[in-house]
């Protein structure tokens, strides 16, 4: 089979079979202070899809910098047919300040399409539709939970598309939710497009949460290989996905201290106790309980809330003892992964011997 044509990447040229880091400069705050978007490029010796990956629009949500850089990793994307961007950082500007937003307050993840002569988030957005958008056929994009929250892994996406619905099943977490589009996201911007785009939803911002990663990365491998971009055999998942078509907040009912929280993933059932809220003296303590059947896919971390905040996120749906099972089976696939401490590698990282020995 006849290699593919080289890549033009801006003023650089991609061989077939080959890769190249680089960046993509970005609005600066002045001439003296450049701004650039890391990238890494694999172009593959043969066709196939174009798929961007990318992580931390949202500037404190590092977790899928983590999945990104152990991606890259894996030796499958040696004969990676088609194209893959990985962008680790998209709000480099929100990442170097460790905020979720950029330093006119506006969040870049509300921008899109972008501007060429807008505010700095619409300049910005502007960049990444123009340069990695409009160059891809799919997307995955890496989330995690905001202002002090923490999310059970789960994948947010337009299951009413059939080819979305796939990749979406492909990915395997064990629960996914058809989520309304956001007015100027890049989910809703690229699926305007007709591009297919996961989101995943996993961790805590400003922290690395093992299981997050480690399903982050093999959903993402999964993706490409229901996509015939690498050798994977995912016809065999370890456990099924549950959709879920609305999700709802519980909030709290007056101001105090969450004691005995239950745990992300815990499947529930309306009127199910979730949590007590003890007043400052711990004199009164008062139940937040479930208001309808789901699982426990949303949680604030923070011991102190006040009267309205939201305190857990419920994914909606009529639970049975698959449910839980589901959960329990998708904890223990992900705890099971094979684990390698070498070069380049740190404890804990993600290495599939099945994947790996394939291509020796």
């Amino acid at each position: 089979m006849a290699r593919r044509a080289p890549l033009i990447f801006g003023k650089e040229t991609i061989a077939a079979g080959t890769s190249l880091s680089t960046a993509l400069n970005l609005p600066g705050q002045s001439s003296y202070t450049p701004v650039a978007m890391p990238l890494q490029i694999i172009h593959g010796r043969h066709n196939g899809p174009s798929v961007f990956v990318c992580a931390a629009i949202h500037g404190d949500e590092i977790n899928g910098i983590e999945i990104i850089r152990q991606l890259l990793l894996q030796k499958s994307l040696k004969r990676l047919k088609g194209t893959l961007y990985c962008i680790p950082v998209v709000n480099v500007y929100g990442f170097q300040n460790r905020t979720r937003y950029l330093p006119d307050g506006r969040d870049l993840n509300r921008a899109f399409p972008g501007s060429e002569r807008g505010s700095l988030a619409a300049r910005m957005a502007y960049v990444f539709r123009k340069e990695i958008i409009s160059r891809c056929d799919y997307g995955i994009d890496l989330h995690t939970g905001s202002n002090h929250r923490t999310n059970f892994p789960h994948i947010r996406a337009n299951m009413d598309d059939p080819e979305t619905a796939r990749l979406a099943h492909a990915f395997n977490t064990a629960v996914m939710v058809n989520a309304n589009l956001r007015d100027g996201s890049l989910r809703s911007y690229a699926v305007e497009k007709g591009i297919p785009v996961l989101l995943y939803e996993a961790g805590e911002a400003l922290r690395f949460d093992k299981q997050p990663i480690q399903g982050g990365i093999r959903g993402i491998l999964n993706v490409l290989g229901a996509l015939g971009m690498i050798k994977r055999n995912i016809k065999k998942q370890p456990h099924p996905s549950m959709e879920t078509q609305s999700s709802h907040w519980v909030r709290a009912e007056k101001t105090g201290m969450i004691r005995h929280p239950v745990k992300l993933g815990t499947a529930v059932k309306a009127g199910d106790l979730l949590a007590m809220l003890a007043d400052l003296l711990g004199q009164e303590e008062t139940g937040v309980y479930a208001q309808r059947d789901g699982v426990v896919i949303g949680r604030t971390n923070l011991p102190t809330v006040n009267e309205g905040d939201a305190l857990f996120h419920v994914g909606e749906f009529k639970v049975s003892k698959k449910t839980a099972t589901t959960v329990e089976k998708f904890e223990e696939s992900i705890e099971t992964l094979s684990q390698v401490r070498g070069e380049g590698l740190g404890e804990g990282d993600y290495v599939e011997h099945e994947v790996e020995e394939s291509y020796n």
